[in-house]
């Protein structure tokens, strides 16, 4: 059985778990390519796609790193590594496990992998990730599969099902649909993906931004703690920073560390 994730914080928990608990497949594929964001219509392995990755995972807010900075620059071959792993899984008629969760990340991967296997007749299994995860009277939110312990990542693989071709075939048409539309942004809308614009985020930026000075990492920390969306820190970043070139947010005081700096509402 080949695993299948969609970011690195998912692939990273599943592979501690593939060491620690039996039951589990023996090959472990992560698909990081974050097609929610950004322009889906070239290929995933595109210098825009890779150079789009890149800026999330290098998103200097804790100043430069060339180490960091040349292995993240890498990850292209990487990726290229990956994906010519998962056609020799296929060609072979191996069965497949799709782990994903509602986070627009990993369901957009979902979509874009059931694409590329319209036309497998091997197994292909999926396992959606329950949100909340409830244990007697306990009930925890997770954003995505790199928050599950492994423990609790075996457990929960009761809840897999085997993918009719059928279902295969309409998440590729509807990712077939999203191309086309090729919206800046995808977003869950009522458990449906749709094509949003890239301002769709932004009034939780204006939530936890007032007129009083707040670190920018306060700011985002806020978001992302308080509305489990399974956008990045880096989105919200991005969109301050658009926001201070147009002088709608005001730097009271700035630092080297953009998390570290201090901002507010522009009263102008």
């Amino acid at each position: 059985m080949v695993e299948i994730l969609f970011g690195e914080g998912d692939a990273g928990m599943m592979k501690y778990a593939l060491k620690r608990e039996k039951g589990l497949g023996s090959e472990l594929i992560c698909l990081p390519f974050m097609l929610d964001i950004g322009d889906i219509s070239q290929p995933v392995l595109s210098k825009y796609r890779r150079d789009l990755i890149y800026k999330m995972l290098y998103h200097y807010q804790w100043g430069a790193d060339e180490e960091m900075s040349a292995e993240l620059k890498s990850l292209g071959g990487k990726y290229s590594r990956e994906l010519a792993r998962l056609k020799a899984h296929v060609k072979n008629g191996e069965p497949l496990r799709i782990w994903y969760s509602d986070a627009p990340y990993s369901i957009c991967g979902m979509m874009w992998l059931c694409g590329k296997l319209r036309s497998y007749r091997g197994e292909v299994y999926a396992v959606k990730l329950p949100n909340p995860i409830v244990k007697g009277e306990t009930a925890v939110e997770h954003s995505g599969w790199g928050e599950v312990e492994p423990r609790e990542i075996l457990e929960l693989l009761p809840l897999q099902r085997k993918l009719a071709q059928i279902e295969i075939v309409m998440n590729a048409v509807r990712w077939d649909a999203l191309k086309r539309e090729n919206s800046p942004l995808r977003a869950v809308v009522n458990g449906t993906v749709i094509g949003v614009p890239d301002s769709f985020y932004d009034f939780l930026i204006w939530k936890y931004m007032g007129k009083e000075p707040r670190r920018e990492v306060e700011i985002i920390a806020s978001i992302i703690s308080q509305h489990r969306l399974g956008m990045s820190d880096w989105w919200f970043a991005d969109r301050i920073d658009k926001y201070i070139k147009s002088e709608r947010i005001e730097i009271v005081k700035d630092s080297d560390k953009k998390y570290e700096r201090v901002l507010r509402l522009n009263e102008i």
